[in-house]
């Protein structure tokens, strides 16, 4: 069912309203949108269940996320850093729906705060986003379907710092190194920064974890890399 503007406007308020109210170091629980919100997501966690597909999941998450966004909106706009399952699970959601841009958006609100991932989920929230991100960006490479690989290097800013294992990082690099290689061709070459960057990053990648799969990727980008530097006009 879709939500009238003037609920939606309630929703938010009431969520910032919360969020402002709830202490960092305090649970959202006990406030009535976060319960709502909490019981929302027990539905909705029903009704995935009954699909084993993992694709026909994600296009559940897509038509339900909607649902959430203006009590994201309010947390997003008035939070302190409360624990809150509803925001670490809807960041997941958007990864697996392919909202990119909006699963970054509350990534970067969730790492700010320090904000754990549900007890079910044995990686930490740092942790989840650089790899699913680099999964979904490795995924869409060997599938020949589109990815906005800004994505890949807003996923390595937001989780700089962030522990992790180092496969888990040195895939991350990976991934953004192959996106440039994808478009070395005649066509639409990577600029020299760009070529630059992905040599950096698969040398990264292989010293964190040498069998990464870089090694040819890596012979490539230096060997475009020396092509271009080239072709360059000495005087």
């Amino acid at each position: 069912m879709i939500s009238s503007p003037a609920r939606r406007h309630m929703e938010r308020a009431l969520a910032a309203k919360a969020a402002a109210s709830t202490a960092p170091d305090q649970l959202m629980d006990g406030t009535g949108i976060y319960e709502q919100m909490l019981l929302q997501l027990a539905n909705d966690r029903g009704r995935l269940k009954q699909i084993q597909s993992t694709e026909g999941k994600a296009k559940l998450k897509a038509d339900l996320l909607p649902a959430y966004d203006s009590y994201i909106e309010g947390v997003l706009e008035a939070g302190r850093g409360a624990a809150d399952e509803v925001i670490t699970t809807v960041m997941l959601w958007n990864i697996d729906a392919g909202r990119y841009p909006e699963a970054l958006r509350v990534a970067a609100y969730a790492l700010q705060h320090d904000l754990p991932m549900p007890d079910r989920f044995e990686r930490t929230t740092g942790c989840l986003v650089a790899e699913e991100v680099a999964e979904a960006a490795l995924v869409a490479l060997r599938t020949r379907t589109e990815f906005d690989a800004a994505v890949i290097d807003q996923a390595i800013a937001l989780t700089d710092g962030q522990d992790m294992p180092d496969q888990v990082r040195a895939k991350l690099l990976l991934a953004r190194g192959r996106w440039v290689l994808r478009s070395a061709n005649d066509e639409n070459p990577p600029t020299e920064q760009q070529l630059i960057i992905a040599v950096e990053s698969l040398k990264r990648a292989l010293t964190l974890h040498e069998a990464c799969g870089g090694k040819k990727d890596l012979e490539h980008a230096e060997r475009f890399l020396k092509k271009h530097t080239a072709s360059q006009p000495t005087g």
